[in-house]
């Protein structure tokens, strides 16, 4: 199992926003297990901290904007990204402005810093969000649209299309995050001068020059409608013989655009809050529709407490029945797992074929074959044993015993020809021979049952 990762140490990084122009300060900082990526604005009274997650956002025109209790972030995809790209889970992130620094316009500088001050694995094992079935956000009167399709890693196809004889249509892609550093992190944010009045008219890219973003120029102006556009955000005047880009530094990439909006998708994305697993296919991809796939997500992260753990019967296990007989007592008619299929330091996943041959169905019940709930609180008992006694040295001298069992719940029936996969996530640290566990039974995505319990390990006599 992969392990969450945080910052080796702290960082620190200083620019000007591009929206507000102030000269803004930020310290990325390691964070503990399950902490995740959390903002404090530590200009304000009491340092407020916003969560980084989808349902914060309140804004996406020229970039992402978080807020909570009236506080606001802005500016946050590129920093984001270089932390979702080096697989960094949890960090905290303090800033002393309204938005992050628009540095040079990408994440480069966000990445060369990361690589300079190292990433540690911490304990905790991550928590993936599985992409099981095709995910699909449109918005018609834009005609962007996002796909995400199950995949055993993540990866990102980005086309943009714009109304442009410079930049028309554009094709990046990213098919390892391991990538990002050399191919998409020094990808510039891009604007059309068309575009650019009526920015400044909405209060936005104070900040903005020719260095920290891509300038196209696709349509003809006077040269004096231009110096004014330069006066009036404070840059130097710059003539313009023809149409093209006409930022001081040439792009890195001939499709530096694209590769810029795939960044952005990457940093929207981190705010589901978890890492992905599935293959995200962008057409003409922006900042809301980016949000609208990362809220959608984030329903079905709340909506269910655990999500169904992936199983491919294909892939051999981590213990067969023979290993289970080795560290568990059980015998038949009463050893009640298979199989197991994934184990990591503090969580582990069981499989039970539930057949028709089951002794407990010939009175439970004759004619209507449930399995009984208390057989299926034993079978993740003795799941949850598994991770434990896992763990020991001469794990035959062991037992587990119940001391404790909590908010027991059972939501669906389990009948002949399920499949019941189990999964146990350790609560704490154990202690005194003592382990708090929660569990899940699901069939196919549905949680069947689920429970909290305390066993006890005892050395047989």
């Amino acid at each position: 199992m992969q392990k969450q990762n945080t910052l080796k140490q702290s960082f620190v990084l200083q620019g000007k926003g591009l929206h507000t122009g102030l000269d803004i300060q930020i310290t990325f900082n390691p964070a503990p297990e399950n902490h995740g990526y959390k903002i404090k604005r530590v200009d304000l009274e009491g340092e407020p901290v916003i969560d980084a997650l989808a349902e914060n956002v309140i804004a996406t025109q020229r970039g992402t904007v978080i807020s909570k209790n009236n506080v606001q972030v802005s500016t946050i995809e590129h920093a984001l990204a270089a932390l979702y790209a080096y697989e960094i889970d949890n960090c905290l992130i303090e800033v002393n402005a309204p938005e992050f620094p628009i540095l040079d316009g990408s994440a480069r500088l966000y990445a060369e810093a990361i690589d300079t001050v190292g990433i540690v694995a911490q304990n905790a094992d991550k928590d993936f969000y599985i992409v099981k079935h095709k995910i699909e956000v449109k918005d018609e009167e834009s005609g962007s649209s996002i796909t995400i399709l199950p995949d055993d890693k993540f990866s990102v196809n980005s086309l943009i299309s714009f109304d442009s004889s410079i930049l028309s249509n554009q094709f990046a892609t990213l098919g390892n995050l391991s990538d990002f550093k050399t191919e998409i992190a020094s990808s510039r944010t891009f604007v059309f001068v068309r575009e650019i009045e009526a920015l400044i008219q909405n209060d936005l890219i104070k900040g903005g020059d020719l260095d920290n973003a891509i300038v196209i120029y696709d349509k003809e102006m006077p040269q004096e409608d231009i110096n004014k556009l330069a006066d009036t955000i404070g840059i130097g005047h710059k003539n313009v013989s023809g149409l093209g880009y006409i930022n001081n530094k040439p792009l890195v990439f001939d499709n530096e655009p694209a590769r810029h909006k795939l960044l952005d998708i990457i940093g929207d994305l981190a705010l589901i809050g978890k890492p992905i697993r599935g293959q995200v296919i962008a057409t003409r991809p922006g900042h809301k529709i980016n949000n609208k796939l990362a809220r959608l997500i984030r329903k079905d992260i709340k909506k269910n407490d655990v999500q169904a753990p992936l199983y491919n019967p294909n892939i051999p296990p981590v213990m067969d029945t023979n290993r289970i007989k080795e560290l568990l007592p059980h015998r038949y008619p009463m050893l009640m797992i298979d199989k197991i299929i994934e184990i990591g330091t503090s969580h582990i996943v069981g499989v039970k074929n539930i057949t028709a041959n089951e002794p407990f169905f010939m009175g439970h019940f004759p004619d209507e074959p449930v399995m009984p709930g208390v057989l299926q609180i034993e079978a993740m008992a003795q799941t949850g044993g598994l991770l434990v006694l896992n763990s020991v040295e001469e794990p035959n001298r062991y037992s587990t015993y119940f001391l404790k069992i909590d908010n027991v719940k059972f939501r669906q029936k389990v009948v002949p020809g399920d499949t019941v996969i189990f999964r146990l996530d350790m609560i704490g640290e154990m202690r005194r021979g003592c382990a708090l566990m929660k569990g899940y039974a699901f069939v196919g995505e549905k949680i069947v049952c689920e429970a909290e319990f305390m066993a006890q390990i005892i050395k047989n006599k």
